[in-house]
């Protein structure tokens, strides 16, 4: 794969496959660059909606200017269970890179990926800043938006008294059942809407259609969601 830096035709291909839809992955691997590498330089400049090749070539070659020779630092040791530091920056810059993907802010991916990469699978608030070099108050944010979603769960810890937030595979169940949920109500709205504009006109027709899908889509996914809770209990 092509070493060194990105070069401005690199951010000129990368701002034109932001702007033809392209995923992360696939402009990665167009460029022949890690994932990580293209995650990285979308995040700093903008983001994919912000992004812009122009600005991003000026930002780092501000940044480059800025920076002061320094001795090279040692490379960091692995920890107690053998892990590659490099490596699991690596995975954790991907992993965040595919939650923006889903839709999440990257502060919110960036905690729960956190949150994956945690051998504990829970941190307090104050863990979390520490560990993410943030605020506290958008620590507050992050974790009000994935509680909202049902993707992690705050328990208190009495000898400390303060909160954790929780990973883990019931969280995932509830989550997904939060989701068929909202699968559920879309399905009644669109049903409604239906009625309401006509359920002959092409309007009616395509919310019966709509309805229909997301009633279909919500029961298969509750379903899904007890054949693996079954599954998992009987191991």
């Amino acid at each position: 794969m092509p070493g060194g830096r990105l070069t401005y035709q690199d951010r000129q291909h990368i701002a034109k496959g932001l702007a033809e839809g392209l995923t992360y992955t696939e402009i990665a691997r167009s460029l022949q660059r890690p994932i990580s590498t293209i995650t990285r330089e979308i995040a700093r400049n903008g983001g994919a909606g912000g992004y812009r090749a122009d600005r991003a070539q000026q930002a780092t070659a501000g940044r480059a200017r800025r920076r002061r020779p320094t001795s090279p630092a040692p490379p960091p040791a692995a920890d107690a269970h053998g892990r590659d530091p490099r490596a699991v920056r690596d995975l954790e810059e991907q992993f965040t890179g595919s939650l923006i993907q889903t839709g999440l802010s990257r502060m919110t991916a960036r905690v729960l990926t956190c949150l994956y990469t945690t051998d504990s699978g829970s941190l307090t608030a104050a863990e979390l800043v520490r560990r993410l070099q943030v605020s506290p108050a958008s620590i507050s944010k992050a974790v009000g938006e994935l509680e909202q979603q049902g993707l992690i769960r705050r328990e208190r810890d009495p000898r400390r008294r303060r909160d954790r937030y929780v990973i883990d595979a019931d969280v995932w169940f509830q989550g997904w059942l939060v989701s068929a949920r909202q699968n559920a109500v879309l399905a009644e709205l669109a049903r409604k809407g239906a009625e309401v504009v006509g359920a002959t006109t092409p309007a009616g027709a395509r919310l019966k259609d709509v309805s229909q899908f997301f009633d279909h889509v919500g029961r298969h996914m509750i379903q899904a969601a007890e054949d693996w809770r079954q599954a998992s209990f009987a191991k």
